[in-house]
């Protein structure tokens, strides 16, 4: 079992933020159906070779002075797990989401849904 406190997240811009919750990535991949007319008892499908690693989206402590890299190109995107093995996560993502709250008599929040293109690098 992994408690998921003390876990960082690092862009290559700088960008920085207290990370109150992670999800994702929502990995999948496509299937291809290969029945044919010979197909006797259920539909055969194969899966295609290339996977969709999809989205990651983080809460992150909302700070009204900080920038987000809302204009930035895809750039190198590191999670660092808090486990005895310091587990990391690399990939290449942008981000595609940026939606801050401001509750009344609450703390500060924001929902970041980060993009990744192509494989993530799992250590």
């Amino acid at each position: 079992m992994f408690i998921g406190t003390g876990i960082t997240i690092s862009f290559d811009s700088g960008f920085l933020a207290e990370i109150l919750d992670v999800g994702g990535p929502d990995a999948s991949r496509e299937s291809v159906n290969v029945s044919h007319m010979g197909t006797s008892d259920a539909h055969v499908f194969l899966p295609t070779k290339l996977i969709d690693n999809g989205e990651f989206t983080v809460q992150i402590g909302f700070a009204p002075g900080t920038e987000p890299p809302m204009d930035e190109d895809a750039e190198a995107i590191v999670i660092t797990f808090a486990d005895s093995a310091t587990s990391t996560w690399s990939f290449s993502g942008f981000m595609t989401g940026f939606s801050p709250k401001n509750p009344l008599e609450d703390k500060a929040v924001a929902d970041v849904t980060i993009k990744v293109t192509g494989a993530i690098s799992y250590a």
